[in-house]
């Protein structure tokens, strides 16, 4: 097999046999979707949606000091986590540029598992073991050892609860536990990335496919769909949520991503990026950066990546991400803008595509929340 073959999930045939349109991303063959991506978009919204996320890069770190590494290799305080609980977090360069955003998990007193985005997941790695030096711990490539599925909308709890005696009630948002789902052992967690409550499914590879199917099963009644990544971008986009390559990248320090919340210097010792973090963070609060801000389209032309933000003739941002959303019924996006530009409501803002000013509201994130 040539270098350049995409990488296949464990669920490859079976996304082939439910007629899934296959896409390229980040180096593995991924369903982008199985039918209409608004009806997916609104079965998350409204119902539940089945994902195949394998793609992700789980990195086990263990050992005595595997606390100490994620203290000083991460922007986080990862040794605050508790057994049972997860953390979403950064790992930056030394200058402050992000590597990628990360969720840990904390396993038990010794164990952690850090889980990158597919596209970094050989950067994380890299950065992990080198980081390590000097620390009485492991980093571990367990990108082959799991398969990830994930169960995302409101009537998620239902489902999964018909094939689990797992305490899902008890499962706080950003946690895991160890369970058995359809006798199938797993890591239950409860992270999610659409603006819904849902569940992530760790399991072996050779457990995916009939998880799949007795998740698909025990939602039958429930409006339960396959889902392709096309739904999952325009579910985080309504959300708010930055997705690498487009939000964040190692030019942006969390700072400048209005997620400096993420950086712990209150933590113990040094960790890389602190010096060039804190300068970021003084920066952010004399002279604010490029803002990430919502903006509502007034017409029905969609904004995309790399477009530029206008207003009075100027430049003063660019769109990250942009697509329908089904939920509002226009299209919006996410962008940098000038601060002076960013507050909600500001008037007079819009969007070069292919030469004419679309205009926009700008509006605060998220656009979509879910009722609690």
């Amino acid at each position: 097999m040539s270098s350049t073959e995409p990488r296949r999930t464990a669920l490859d045939a079976l996304h082939r046999a439910l007629g899934a349109t296959m896409t390229d991303f980040a180096g593995w063959d991924m369903p982008l979707r199985y039918g209409s991506e608004r009806d997916e978009h609104n079965a998350v919204r409204t119902r539940a949606g089945l994902f195949d996320l394998s793609h992700m890069g789980e990195i086990a770190v263990t050992g005595p000091q595997a606390a100490a590494l994620l203290d000083h290799a991460l922007v986080g305080n990862i040794g605050s986590v508790k057994p049972g609980r997860a953390r979403y977090t950064m790992i930056c360069r030394e200058d402050g540029g992000i590597l990628d955003d990360l969720i840990v998990y904390r396993l038990g007193d010794t164990e952690y598992l850090v889980v990158a985005n597919a596209s970094n997941a050989q950067v994380v790695l890299d950065a992990l073991r080198e980081r390590a030096a000097g620390f009485d711990a492991e980093v571990r490539d367990d990108r082959d050892a799991y398969a990830l599925l994930a169960v995302q909308g409101p009537e998620s709890p239902a489902i999964l609860r018909s094939l689990t005696d797992a305490d899902l009630d008890g499962l706080k948002y950003y946690a895991g536990l160890p369970g058995t789902v359809a006798g199938v052992p797993a890591l239950i967690a409860r992270t999610g990335y659409t603006g819904e409550d849902g569940f992530e499914l760790f399991v072996k590879p050779e457990h995916a496919v009939e998880l799949w199917q007795a998740l698909t099963k025990a939602g039958e009644g429930a409006g339960l769909v396959p889902c392709g990544l096309s739904c999952r971008d325009t579910l985080r986009l309504e959300a708010g949520m930055p997705l690498y390559g487009n939000e964040l990248s190692t030019s942006l320090t969390p700072f400048d991503a209005g997620l400096g919340r993420v950086v712990k210097f209150e933590k113990e010792g040094d960790f890389v990026g602190r010096a060039a973090l804190a300068e970021a963070a003084e920066r952010a609060a004399s002279e604010p950066p490029r803002v990430l801000v919502g903006l509502v389209a007034e017409g029905r032309r969609i904004p995309r990546s790399g477009y530029a933000v206008v207003a009075g003739g100027e430049v003063i941002g660019e769109v990250t991400s942009g697509a329908p959303s089904p939920t509002l019924g226009k299209p919006i996006a996410m962008a940098y803008v000038d601060a002076a530009h960013a507050a909600p409501g500001t008037e007079g803002v819009g969007v070069d595509i292919r030469g004419s000013h679309e205009p926009y509201e700008v509006v605060a994130l998220p656009f979509y929340k879910r009722q609690k």
